[in-house]
C-alpha cells in the first residue's frame, strides 16, 4: 500500500529552500519566473495516484495572466499621466505661478524649468523644486 509523502513548511509540496523558490519581491508580488518553478515543483513532486486537476492549473495560469495584465496596464496608465502632468508643466515655464507650500503659505514665481519625478512633474522656480500639484494660478 502506497501513502501520500506530505511534509510541514512545504510549498506544493516541495521544501521551499532558497535554492528551488525565489524570494517575493518588496511589493509583495511573485514574478513570473517564480511562479514557473513552483508550478513545476509542483508537478515534479506530485502523488501519481492523487495528480493535481489540469482544469484546475489552467484556471490558476489564467488568473495569473490577469494579473500580469493588470499590472502592465497600471504601469502604462501611471507612466501616460506622468507624460501629461509633464506636458502641462513644460507650457508653465516663463509664467507667473501662484502656490501652496507644506504650511498652506502662499508663494509666486516665475517658472525657470521643469523636472521629471516619479511623483510628477517638479517647476524650479528661484532655485527651489516646487510639485507641479501644489500650482493654484497661472497667469
Amino acid at each position: 500500500m502506497t501513502s501520500p509523502i506530505t511534509s510541514s513548511g512545504s510549498v506544493f509540496g516541495t521544501q521551499a529552500t532558497s535554492d528551488s523558490v525565489e524570494r517575493i519581491d518588496g511589493a509583495g508580488s511573485m514574478g513570473e519566473d517564480t511562479f514557473l518553478k513552483l508550478l513545476m515543483a509542483q508537478m515534479t513532486h506530485q502523488d501519481p495516484l492523487q495528480p493535481t486537476d489540469s482544469a484546475q492549473m489552467l484556471s490558476q495560469l489564467a488568473q495569473f495572466a490577469n494579473v500580469e495584465g493588470i499590472n502592465k496596464l497600471n504601469k502604462q496608465t501611471t507612466a501616460l499621466g506622468l507624460g501629461q502632468d509633464f506636458a502641462g508643466s513644460v507650457a508653465m515655464i516663463g509664467k507667473t505661478v501662484t502656490w501652496l507650500d507644506d504650511q498652506g503659505a502662499i508663494h509666486s514665481g516665475i517658472v525657470d524649468a521643469v523636472k521629471p519625478s516619479p511623483s510628477g512633474a517638479l517647476l524650479e522656480i528661484d532655485g527651489q523644486d516646487i510639485p507641479s500639484g501644489n500650482v493654484q494660478k497661472v497667469q
